[in-house]
């Protein structure tokens, strides 16, 4: 039930969030931009480099079929013999003789004088299998030349040892080496750019990032305390850390990416398009399946993150509550309890991510399959198209390359989408603490106070937590500054809620609050907080050291302030008595100390603020007898020259009190001095008398 609970608290966010998420990119835009378009160049040089490759293996790898044109000495790039000059550059229309390489019984011959309108016919004739190429009349085992017809010509075809084969395609041998420094060149410079484009992209991220989660913090500390009464520590620990953390992937890999992986599909698929357009519309076919795919899987994975971001905020939520509460635990003995419950949120939660690790296990290998089947049927077609000379060996591996890579990034954009939607999760938990509307509002023009007297009214104050259900009714008090008035009276009386609401952390429904005859919500809020200092009977102490939670990151606090302070409310007693005195590391919540060593902290925290009011909520309900004297002691000079506000139900420590209260169900039933109430023989008597006896 308590888990269900839990859950019930998150609601869902009805707001555009990838709109508001783009909103924190618009500080960064030019550094996104730069990377974009490093991403772009990135994406450019890898649809290059397969096409390098296939021009390496059409021009150069498999270039012996090209044709050489027999021309004078000054214009030949490749001499064989003594008188034999060749250029590869054959302008088309020539009537030049020419000269071509054929490979046959795995050795390489050079066909003499062809013309241009031999060419054709004689890669014909050559991928027919070379039929009728016979010796003429020489020796078989070391021919000097071959002779086969042609068209009803007769060609020769003297055979070419190593030194003359390497010699005929030096130039090509040179083409190869000119590729592969070009590709090695492409190679570094994408590794360069994407080492650029990634260190941009992260550290914008971590901007971003380190934005919201100041954002989120900021906001937190703002809410009133209405907003924690009502909220989990958990959570908001979860909202603050887990949740914004979900989103560093999204800033640094997935917008950039999401438009790098576009241009490659369509990149691809333009260039495919423009090699063999009926390979490519094969490709194509596999695309609504793909799409249909990616689709569900979408819908499914973003209902699982969902669930997931909500299970985590929960169990967070329960740790922090168990953890915080261990002392309590092990008094009762309720480890197995406890245990029992945590094993079956944890199990809960692992079913969930089960769950998404099964729509991930069926997207991934369902999408590969998809991909592997479309790879194969073009693997087939194009090398079918090779085989009957519609393809060169060239083609056939940059469109095979850039099929396998056609559907990489399409996985990749379908993989995106699942951290796009984690991040969505977590982003619509963030933005639903960020738009948690703050109830205690300043008015547009607050009146400054730099100085106050400490006068306090409340005139016809009707305050409740919930709608109607009223704590304080028709309650009218006035403290002049300088008075000690003490709050007594039953638990529920109403009496730490007039507390807090002298410092607004509640507003209330009916009535006036004034101090210095100004309503609160008049004033500053850090004016009337700055103003009023509060000593709880729970004293929270924060990790650092005794200096520090008495400074409390106040840089306007000397260390003379703080002895002074530390020494009026008497806690230089045990302060000194500490191996590291005022820097005396202090563990989470004071852990290393006692109760009133706690609360003597809390008084001189207190007094070094200086404030004119002064709000002591049960400050000695913990205290030792002993601990008690130094206090006593300490809080006369604490009082004089302030208007102090005493809840007590101890009364033997407000006796003093210029004038006490007696709250009963929410109104003030009496009110006199200590000795005036005991005449009136009323409430207040009879809890004295509860406590004497």
């Amino acid at each position: 039930m308590a888990q269900m609970h839990e859950e019930a608290l998150e609601t869902k966010y009805e707001g555009n969030v990838f709109t508001r998420l783009l909103a924190y990119v618009k500080p960064h835009v030019k550094t996104m931009v730069l990377a974009l378009i490093l991403v772009l160049t990135v994406t450019g040089i890898n649809l290059v480099k397969p096409v390098l490759i296939g021009t390496a293996i059409d021009k150069y790898i498999e270039g012996y079929g090209k044709p050489y044109a027999v021309t004078a000495p000054e214009k030949a790039q490749v001499q064989l013999g003594e008188d034999l000059y060749l250029t590869a550059d054959v302008p088309a229309g020539t009537d030049a003789e020419l000269v071509r390489l054929i490979y046959y019984g795995e050795k390489y011959y050079l066909v003499w004088d062809l013309k241009e309108a031999d060419l054709e016919p004689l890669a014909e004739w050559e991928k027919s299998g070379s039929p009728g190429f016979r010796v003429n009349g020489l020796s078989s085992t070391n021919p000097q030349s071959w002779e086969f017809e042609l068209n009803g010509r007769r060609l020769q075809a003297s055979p070419m040892d190593k030194d003359e084969l390497a010699q005929l395609r030096a130039a090509d041998r040179g083409g190869i080496i000119r590729i592969a420094l070009l590709y090695a060149g492409l190679l570094i410079a994408g590794f360069f750019l994407q080492l650029s484009q990634t260190w941009l992209l992260q550290k914008t991220g971590q901007s971003i990032i380190f934005t919201i989660r100041e954002e989120v913090f900021a906001h937190v500390h703002s809410l009133p305390l209405r907003f924690f009464d009502t909220n989990p520590v958990g959570r908001i620990v979860t909202r603050v850390t887990n949740d914004v953390e979900s989103l560093n992937q999204m800033y640094t890999q997935v917008l950039v990416r999401l438009i790098s992986n576009t241009v490659l599909i369509i990149g691809y698929a333009v260039v495919m398009i423009s090699i063999n357009p009926r390979l490519a519309l094969i490709s194509f076919l596999f695309l609504p399946v793909v799409f249909a795919f990616t689709l569900t899987f979408r819908i499914l994975i973003r209902k699982i993150y969902r669930i997931v971001r909500t299970k985590i905020s929960a169990l967070n939520t329960f740790l922090s509550e168990n953890i915080s509460g261990m002392k309590l635990i092990q008094l009762f003995a309720r480890e197995e309890k406890k245990a029992e419950d945590f094993g079956k949120r944890t199990t809960d939660l692992y079913n969930t991510q089960m769950k998404e690790m099964a729509i991930f296990g069926l997207f991934r290998p369902g999408l590969s399959f998809i991909a592997n089947f479309a790879y194969a049927l073009i693997i087939y077609r194009s090398g079918v198209s090779v085989l009957e000379g519609a393809l060169t060996l060239g083609t056939l591996y940059i469109f095979t390359n850039y099929i396998r890579s056609f559907f990489e990034p399409i996985q990749e954009l379908a993989e995106q989408f699942s951290t796009l939607q984690n991040a969505m999760a977590s982003a619509e938990k963030i933005f639903t603490i960020l738009d948690e509307k703050n109830t205690i509002l300043e008015a547009e023009e607050p009146v400054r106070m730099p100085e106050f007297r400490g006068k306090i009214e409340f005139r016809h104050v009707w305050f409740a937590y919930e709608n109607e259900d009223w704590v304080l009714k028709d309650v009218s008090f006035l403290i002049r500054p300088g008075e000690r008035v003490a709050f007594v009276g039953a638990t529920g009386a109403g009496k730490s809620s007039i507390l807090n609401l002298i410092g607004r952390y509640y507003d209330i429904q009916k009535g006036e609050i004034l101090i210095d005859d100004v309503n609160i919500k008049d004033l500053s809020l850090a004016d009337l907080r700055r103003a009023i200092g509060q000593v709880q009977q729970d004293v929270f102490v924060f990790t650092g050291d005794i200096k520090s939670n008495i400074r409390l990151l106040s840089d306007e606090i000397t260390d003379e302030e703080i002895r002074a302070a530390a020494h009026a409310s008497n806690a230089d007693h045990f302060i000194a008595k500490l191996p590291g005195g005022y820097d005396e590391p202090v563990t989470e919540r004071g852990s290393t100390l006692s109760a009133g060593e706690r609360q003597l902290l809390s008084f001189a925290r207190t007094l070094a603020f200086d404030p004119k009011i002064l709000v002591l909520d049960e400050a000695t309900a913990n205290i030792d007898t002993e601990t008690e004297q130094l206090i006593q002691g300490a809080l006369e000079t604490l009082m004089r020259g302030r208007t102090s506000i005493m809840v007590a139900h101890r009364l033997s420590t407000i006796q003093h009190a210029d004038e006490i209260l007696v709250m009963h169900k929410g109104r003030i039933r009496e009110r006199g001095s200590h000795q005036e109430l005991l005449a009136l023989n009323g409430i207040y008597k009879k809890l004295y008398e509860l406590q004497a006896q």
